[in-house]
């Protein structure tokens, strides 16, 4: 494999799996608030937090870490701006404690923070405007959940980054193809990227579990565990759903994301960690599986978009379903057509924003994976010509891509318009 397109990525692991604590969508919003409130160096008295459609719609649903059952934009603006840490970036809010919650329900109830619709570009787009008795402060996030484009202090601009989806990123997505991830797969030095894979698997699993034991928001991995037979599948389908129960429902555990998404990391990572346990597989093959997935699912990401009216869960799930194949020792035949099956089958379901529903949206697209995978076990596999699958898989994906993130356009505009009432 080309030495350059390695380390390209190694590098796009390493940008994308990265610790979040709960919802990435509020925790981005907090993020710039409290580099906000950093900038601005004083006590702020009002807050103006403009968003693009898919942050509000992903924010509205969804319950703020740490804050117990507080919702919405005007809250995560707020709890970031009394409580947050920017230096902690994704896991802004680890350091809040029961005082800042006190103050942020204080100021929700005086309308300390108003939010506007940002129209333009990017789905994502976040801008803090942020006064205090003398001095404003603005701060912009545009692209990707951390990418903090713009600083300004009283009018003065301290940062001013060129907005591109790509600005920020040391390493070059449009390099992704099967070709080259299948050899990435095989030739990789686990040891590269270890740190990583072992941080995703230890966070993943741990808030699985305790969405299993505890039980959150509609307890869509409990109901699986309660009411039908136990089997592996069953179990891979339960873990992951679990995760997001608890994750879109306020426990304050870390999880590794993929693709700006927590829900995503763990709709990748369970099942593969459930099957490999299962076929008590080496830890050099679980390394490997969820290299494949995780680096399959940036692939398939890459053309959606981070944000979009396509619900990742599918993308994640499909990605799964080729990691599990690759745990059977499974020909790149197999993965493949594990990934067109589960892609055909589930990729219509549409994303109305982030709350307790995904965990359902994820055991139905890790079910879809593993009927993809059981079918093309036996040769069977959508051909092309039959919807959106074209005559190879990369064009498949691609396919997928354009659908997702054109194709949905107006989709996610009659989303949004329904969710707030117009």
């Amino acid at each position: 494999m080309d030495q350059n397109v390695y380390r390209q990525y190694i590098q796009i692991l390493k940008e994308e799996l990265i610790p979040a604590l709960g919802c990435t969508e509020p925790i981005a919003i907090a993020y710039a608030s409290a580099k906000a409130r950093e900038v601005l160096g004083e006590e702020p008295v009002h807050i103006t937090a403009r968003c693009s459609g898919n942050i509000i719609k992903n924010v509205k649903g969804v319950i703020v870490p740490t804050t117990y059952n507080l919702k919405g934009v005007e809250a995560s603006a707020i709890v970031g701006a009394v409580g947050g840490n920017p230096s902690k970036k994704l896991e802004t809010l680890s350091d809040v404690r029961p005082e800042h919650i006190e103050k942020t329900r204080r100021l929700l109830a005086e309308n300390f923070c108003n939010v506007e619709l940002i129209e333009g570009e990017s789905n994502l787009d976040i801008i803090i405007d942020m006064k205090g008795e003398h001095h404003t402060a603005l701060v912009e996030i545009v692209y990707t959940h951390t990418n903090i484009c713009r600083i300004e202090k009283d009018g003065q601009v301290l940062l001013d980054k060129v907005k591109s989806p790509d600005h920020g990123s040391a390493a070059d997505r449009s390099l992704l193809n099967l070709d080259d991830i299948f050899l990435f797969v095989r030739e990789l030095d686990i040891d590269d990227i270890r740190d990583v894979l072992d941080m995703q698997m230890k966070y993943n699993y741990e808030i699985a579990q305790e969405g299993l034991r505890k039980g959150y928001g509609a307890h869509v991995g409990p109901t699986l565990m309660q009411h039908y037979p136990d089997s592996v599948e069953l179990r891979a389908r339960a873990f992951a759903a679990a995760g997001s129960d608890a994750r879109m429902n306020g426990c304050v555990l870390p999880v590794v994301i993929n693709s700006g998404s927590g829900n995503q990391g763990m709709t990748i990572t369970l099942p593969i960690m459930v099957y490999a346990e299962h076929l008590q597989s080496s830890a050099e093959e679980r390394y490997r599986a969820l290299a494949l997935a995780n680096i399959i699912a940036i692939y398939l990401k890459s053309g959606l978009g981070k944000l979009s009216a396509y619900c990742g869960a599918v993308s994640a799930g499909a990605s799964a379903g080729a990691g599990i194949a690759y745990l059977y020792g499974s020909s790149r035949k197999v993965i493949e057509d594990t990934l067109v099956n589960a892609l055909a089958n589930v990729s219509g379901i549409v994303c109305d924003g982030a709350k307790a529903s995904c965990a359902a949206k994820i055991a139905s697209s890790v079910e879809a994976a593993l009927l993809g995978f059981f079918m093309a076990q036996k040769g069977h596999v959508f051909p092309a010509g039959e919807g959106l699958v074209q005559v190879d898989t990369d064009k498949t994906i691609q396919a997928i891509g354009r659908m997702g993130r054109v194709g949905m356009k107006s989709t996610d505009v009659e989303i949004l318009k329904i969710m707030i009432g117009q």
